[in-house]
């Protein structure tokens, strides 16, 4: 059947709003919830929609004129503008209906999709290893082309013809009804929960400078361990060792269970974690931050110049940017993480007044984003932290290890025998000198979890690889064509991960193999779901939760892994252990914005005080009866504190959700359960996770599990 097109009189309606876009003076309007308000007859609206359209439409145009007036300020136009718009923007036809719902899916792909690629190619200079840097790549990476899109789909009443012809559900309404929902009911309501937040251009800009110098200090937070020496003065680590706060200081302490010399790990990783105390503590000494030419002994404090066949000066010269001079001195660093920390916050507080669903960014990320209650989340947090199998597991350890736990400990990684790192790095260098030949190695990679050749291939030639600066990461595409078909090609995720000018080491290894399982997903969830609309997956614990499954089974892609007739529950106590130690860091982050948010004027000082008490305040009771060191604060080591924006407890929800989706992501048809998990779209979590798996979120098939392995293993 052939549809008519759009009435010419909303075509009109939508060309005055954009020629009304600019103020007299030519700036363009920033509109927030604070902004003037116009007196609004909502029933005299609905009357006439209802005189026009008849009896039945009364529902949707009720729903329809409430949902304008939330958001309709005075700059959008005086009381017989909304009128006039209304009139003609209500569509009451069926078919005509259908065909608006297909354009905004058309149309917004190609925004998005589109604004994706912008801002992914002014950020290449700061987040990819091409060459020196100028100090105008950090401008580049803080310019938000994007920013004003939000506004101007308001501005043009673009937002205002959905909120008026479709339902805007709040969470509540989607958990009580969406289960019945049709997938078209379900692309109704991405489409018009895209506008539960009417955020300022300025807002937006100020938080993309925010995210890009918290991402630029982050990246540039480089320890160089050949130079950070023991308490006694030695160097325990060889030249060229540089590892990025937290993430590889982390996995030096994961990898040296591996190491065959006990005593040389042991002293590693004390070392490790005392370097981590002196960053979150900040008492770190400045100059030793990404500079080799300083050598530093965390114990004392002391820092002194590092003799000149010590310094990596070719490596230095390749990566990072550092003075002309080093600064030989314990001058600490001045609170820089917790000002860059304040910094986000304020920024995100500048999109509260525009948004009346979820008025902080804490509510904007359970509301919102995951769509989850915040008071579930910790409940299924404290449900791990209170386990009574944590003691069990923890003796397990200590049996393994042969000495007390330490603090360092709740890294432990051992559950799963591996090679020493340093002979899994030698074999990781030779296979991927480069960016390329991971690329390349795709294919192989794919089929070794599960996928068919023929997908493999397919998956392949839509992910993009890509040299970091900093940690690996994955980015995701928005679009999946042009507007036609003969316009060209979509767009492709990009998998980040740092390549060593001697190759990648086998912690750029299993990072790249959590990203490509990112990259997997972000491919089905664009090019294989029925309506984009609906691309992606519920929230990022999801697909953290699809990497997982990829990155578990790194060691077997690589060749190494050796048959184990207890692997399944090495696994499912390596989950437990690592759900454990991510809970305490999630309730860590989210209490540090919570007490921001209640102290709006702190100074980095006071921040840096509240975040090291609630950090040491959630370790003296859940870590330290089992890892000692009470008044331990490195629970607050996480880069993702202050580089993101409340991200932390999407982690212990992505290992809840990974458990119960590798007991599906198994055996010869793992490929194919991966893509039905992948591809389902953005529902609700729990009707994603029925959908994948046959049950909601939850604890429980992880705590049997754990509870088998220790009989298992006699713990």
């Amino acid at each position: 059947m052939r549809f008519r097109p759009l009435s010419l009189a909303l075509v009109a309606a939508f060309a005055t709003a954009v020629a009304c876009k600019t103020t007299a003076g030519g700036d363009r309007p920033t509109p927030s919830l604070k902004s003037a308000r116009i007196e609004i007859d909502q029933a005299a609206l609905v009357g006439t929609l209802v005189q026009k359209h008849g009896e039945a439409s009364r529902p949707r145009a009720e729903r329809g004129v409430r949902q304008v007036a939330a958001f309709w300020r005075k700059e959008d136009g005086d009381a017989a503008t909304l009128r006039a718009f209304t009139e003609v923007a209500f569509v009451a036809d069926p078919q005509q209906l259908d065909a608006l719902l297909r354009r905004f899916s058309a149309a917004l792909e190609q925004i998005d999709g589109h604004m994706v690629e912008i801002g992914r190619a002014l950020r290449s200079w700061s987040e990819l290893e091409l060459g020196s840097q100028m100090d105008v790549d950090q401008l580049f990476a803080a310019l938000d082309v994007a920013a004003h899109v939000p506004e101007d789909l308001f501005s043009t009443k673009l937002a205002f013809v959905a909120l008026l012809n479709f339902p805007q559900p709040d969470l509540q309404e989607m958990v009580a009804q969406g289960p019945r929902w049709s997938r078209k009911q379900w692309a109704q309501a991405r489409l018009t929960r895209r506008f539960v937040v009417r955020p300022s251009g300025a807002a937006l800009q100020a938080v993309a400078r925010a995210r890009a110098d918290s991402d630029a200090y982050i990246a540039g937070y480089n320890i160089w361990m050949h130079h950070v020496l023991a308490p006694d003065g030695r160097r325990l680590f060889p030249k060229g060792v540089r590892l990025l706060t937290h993430w590889n200081l982390r996995d030096q302490i994961k990898a040296d269970y591996a190491e065959p010399d006990k005593t040389m790990a042991l002293a590693r990783q004390r070392l490790v974690q005392q370097v981590m105390e002196r960053i979150v503590t900040q008492t770190i000494p400045r100059g030793v931050i990404d500079d080799p030419r300083a050598d530093w002994n965390p114990a004392s404090n002391a820092v002194t110049a590092s003799p000149p066949e010590e310094v990596e000066t070719e490596q230095m010269k390749a990566q990072g940017r550092r003075p002309a001079r080093p600064s030989i001195s314990d001058d600490r660093e001045p609170d820089t993480r917790y000002a860059v920390l304040l910094a986000n916050f304020r920024a995100a507080r500048q999109l509260d007044p525009d948004s009346p669903m979820a008025p902080t960014e804490i509510d904007r990320h359970f509301q919102l984003d995951d769509e989850i209650p915040e008071q579930r989340v910790r409940a299924l947090l404290m449900q791990i932290l209170e386990s009574p199998l944590v003691p069990k597991v923890a003796a397990l350890i200590q049996k393994r290890l042969g000495r007390p736990l330490e603090p360092f400990d709740v890294w432990y990684s051992a559950f799963v025998e591996k090679q020493p790192e340093d002979e899994l790095s030698r074999l990781t260098r030779a296979r991927y000198p480069n960016a390329d030949a991971y690329k390349k190695d795709i294919p192989r990679l794919l089929q070794g979890l599960g996928f068919s050749a023929e997908r493999a291939r397919w998956l392949d030639a839509h992910i993009v690889v890509d040299p970091a600066r900093g940690s690996g990461h994955a980015l995701g595409a928005e679009r999946r064509s042009e507007m036609y078909p003969w316009w060209g090609p979509g767009d492709s995720p990009h998998l980040r991960t740092r390549v060593n000018p001697d190759g990648m080491d086998y912690k750029g290894y299993n990072i790249a193999v959590h990203e490509m399982g990112h990259n997997v997903e972000e491919v089905f969830s664009l090019y294989e779901v029925d309506d984009t609309l609906l691309s992606g997956v519920p929230g990022t614990a999801f697909t953290e939760a699809l990497a997982f499954t990829f990155q578990h089974r790194d060691l077997e892609l690589l060749g190494v892994g050796k048959p184990d007739p207890n692997a399944e529950h090495a696994r499912a106590l390596r989950a437990f252990w690592d759900s454990w130690e991510i809970a305490g860091v999630a309730l860590t982050d989210l209490d540090v914005w919570r007490w921001m948010y209640e102290h709006p004027d702190a100074t980095p000082a006071q921040l840096r005080d509240a975040a090291l008490a609630i950090a040491r305040g959630y370790w003296d009771r859940y870590y330290a009866p089992v890892l000692g060191k009470p008044g331990d604060p490195q629970l607050a080591i996480y880069s993702h504190m202050i580089n993101e924006f409340i991200y932390l407890y999407r982690y212990p929800i992505g290992h809840l959700i990974a458990f119960q989706l590798e007991e599906k992501l198994r055996g010869p048809d793992s490929g194919k359960a991966f893509e039905k998990a992948a591809s389902h779209g953005r529902v609700l979590p729990d009707l994603w996770m029925e959908h994948a798996t046959g049950k909601p979120v939850v604890v429980e098939p992880m705590l049997n599990a754990t509870e088998a392995a220790l009989r298992a293993f006699g713990g």
